[in-house]
């Protein structure tokens, strides 16, 4: 993700946005730090100023199929309370709306190093003497193909070619003819590979859809400049679609592996997100030829670089929210976003962090840290209430009936989801092996089990704090210096502000307030069975180093409008990619029926934006509570 990060998605609603068709946190470090996990990118999720959900273990939290009964699904789904989430920091009266009825309710521009909102907005390709140089160097692949073979092999890339594949003969053939047309297919029309073929003494070049193996292949050398950047950046923007879903398509029609692309951080599926991205020598000719023939992904602002990106580089993300079918008045909701940007909100870690099922996350990772493997194997095989995809339920009945990992892995189609890689893991070392089996899972996928179960202790802990010394700093308090925790004393607590003051998430490395709050830790985790004194574990990546995390956030560049209108379908944001497209920005009618929220804000890394809106609207931002009053409304 990321929210700096996004929502709770309520039941999706169905919508088309031109030709086109939440964060996250990252994990703490293994020494303590400020925790700049974010949603706005630096971990297998973030969100923090980035619109993105939190890390969520594919398989885990699939939607029900029926979505009429989506809503009574999640009647078993978490609530606010179940996570820590308890406290306000304003004293404004709440008021009602709908967040994410539309994916395009919720827009993240990532916010570069460089401090730079990140716009899609120029799709043309760099010019200069490097290109030239190396147009110059390469034969003209355009001059091998006739008009008619390109239109051919464009619809065939389009997938509207029936057949499959598109082949062409080689008439007066010689090899260097057909290396010529081998390479002019493959750069010309991205996703498509190429073979030889002889028939009744004839050879053609058939072109099809790379698929498979061969989509993973190495990448072809080709001629690159020594003065051109080895890296070419781009901004991505994308449509309902998550980050690592986007970067494996391209993966497949470049024929490269995933790992050849960095970025700085994900960003949620449910929303219309633009982020900075860059490959390693692949030029933007090749890249922009995908904008042809991509569903809800755009690329563009091309430029050469000679460096990668990293997880955690941005400084946050900028939100674009909309809130439908607000019950606030003007001056309430004039209130609620003074007080958004003038005090802020309570940092807690968002609903995504943990889950949508009946099973937490955080549970997991209190079996994880206890060292009870059965358990661990219990919690995420055993049939469940709530919203899931009936192979999976499937899945988990063969499992409690048989405890079969063979038998139950039969039940899943796609078997790279978590209960698929731990069955895999199950029958080739056995249930006497669960730490080895367990370890199929993906790293990223297996830690945020015990990073959900700190944020949880995080949360709960905070709100304690706030209750019992609201919003001023007080003796026992600790602030950062530099990155070294500090208690302070009842002296200097008079020269701090709440904004000040972090709190640790549970590990080996970190101190305690030294007030009451402190104690609470211990008494916290000893009553889950954990001991705060050893948060070392027998396996290396579950001992937790902690960090320290600010317990209040004040976004910056604010503002909001509200807004009426009459047709709940339309979008209420003008997109980079309708700007790009010269359509007109939304029309509202001062008189419409409807009213909502329009609202910016920027957030630093680690933060989540529902956490923002919670502060706003007073409402619970879990899927469960959202689901309820989107199905009311649409009722």
């Amino acid at each position: 993700m990321a929210e700096s990060e996004p929502v709770s998605d309520p039941t999706p609603v169905g919508e088309k946005r031109g030709a086109l068709q939440d964060g996250g946190g990252e994990a703490p470090a293994k020494k303590p730090k400020v925790e700049c996990d974010d949603e706005n990118g630096s971990g297998p999720n973030p969100d923090g100023g980035g619109g993105g959900g939190e890390e969520e273990p594919e398989g885990e939290t699939s939607d029900g199929e029926d979505g009429e009964s989506f809503a009574d699904m999640m009647k078993h789904g978490l609530t606010e309370m179940d996570v820590g989430i308890r406290k306000y920091v304003s004293d404004h009266e709440g008021f009602s709306g709908i967040l994410k009825e539309r994916y395009s309710d919720f827009v993240v521009h990532e916010i570069n190093k460089q401090g730079k909102i990140v716009h899609l907005d120029d799709l043309s390709i760099p010019t200069d003497n490097v290109e030239e140089a190396e147009t110059e160097q390469q034969p003209q692949d355009c001059e091998v193909l006739t008009e008619e073979q390109k239109k051919q092999l464009s619809e065939l890339q389009l997938f509207k070619n029936k057949e499959g594949n598109v082949s062409i003969e080689m008439i007066d053939d010689t090899k260097e003819k057909r290396t010529l047309v081998h390479k002019a297919i493959k750069t010309l029309f991205p996703g498509l590979e190429t073979k030889t073929e002889e028939k009744d003494g004839h050879k053609f070049i058939v072109a099809y859809h790379a698929a498979g193996k061969k989509a993973l292949a190495a990448p072809r050398k080709h001629f690159w400049p020594k003065n051109r950047g080895s890296y070419c950046h781009f901004a991505l923007y994308k449509e309902n679609k998550d980050t690592m879903d986007a970067i494996n398509l391209l993966s497949k029609f470049l024929r490269l592996r995933p790992n050849m692309f960095s970025y700085m951080g994900t960003k949620d599926k449910r929303a219309i997100t633009v982020q900075e991205i860059a490959v390693l020598k692949i030029t933007a000719e090749r890249l922009a030829h995908l904008n042809k023939c991509l569903m809800n992904l755009k690329l563009g602002n091309f430029c050469y670089k000679n460096h990668p990106l990293k997880l955690g580089e941005l400084q946050g993300n900028h939100f674009t929210v909309v809130i439908r079918n607000i019950s606030g008045t003007d001056e309430q909701v004039h209130q609620a976003m003074t007080s958004l940007k003038q005090t802020g909100f309570i940092n807690y870690y968002g609903m995504q962090r943990f889950g949508t099922t009946a099973v937490a996350t955080q549970q997991v990772g209190r079996a994880i840290l206890r060292n009870d493997w059965n358990q661990v194997v219990d919690l995420i095989l055993k049939p469940r209430p709530g919203a899931e995809k009936e192979y999976v339920v499937r899945c988990r009945e063969e499992w409690a009936k048989s405890q079969d990992p063979e038998a139950a892995l039969k039940k899943l189609p796609n078997k790279r989801c978590v209960e698929g890689q731990l069955l895999r893991g199950l029958s080739m070392y056995g249930k006497k092996n669960i730490v080895t089996a367990f370890g199929q899972i993906p790293r990223n996928n297996r830690l945020m089990y015990v990073h959900s179960y700190q944020s949880v202790v995080w949360n709960t802990m905070v709100s304690r704090r706030i209750e019992a010394f609201g919003l001023k700093a007080v003796a026992g308090d600790l602030v950062l210096r530099g990155t070294t925790a500090h208690p302070l004393s009842a002296e200097e607590a008079e020269t701090h502000s709440i904004h000040d003051i972090v709190m640790p998430l549970p590990g080996y490395d970190v101190i305690y307030p030294s007030h009451h709050i402190g104690d609470g830790y211990r008494e916290l985790l000893s009553a889950d069975g954990l001991d705060l004194d050893n948060m070392r574990h027998k396996v290396k990546d579950y001992s937790l180093a902690g960090a320290y995390r600010r317990i209040i956030i004040t976004p910056t560049n604010v503002s909001w409008e509200v807004i009426n209108y009459d047709d709940p379908r339309i979008s209420l944001v003008h997109s980079d990619f309708e700007k790009l497209e010269n359509k007109p920005a939304p029309v509202f009618n001062k008189e419409g029926k409807y009213r909502a929220l329009r609202m910016e804000f920027s957030l630093p890394p680690s933060t989540y934006a529902t956490m923002a809106i919670r502060e706003v609207l007073k409402l619970d931002t879990s899927i469960k509570k959202q689901t309820q009053l989107n199905t009311v409304w649409f009722n």
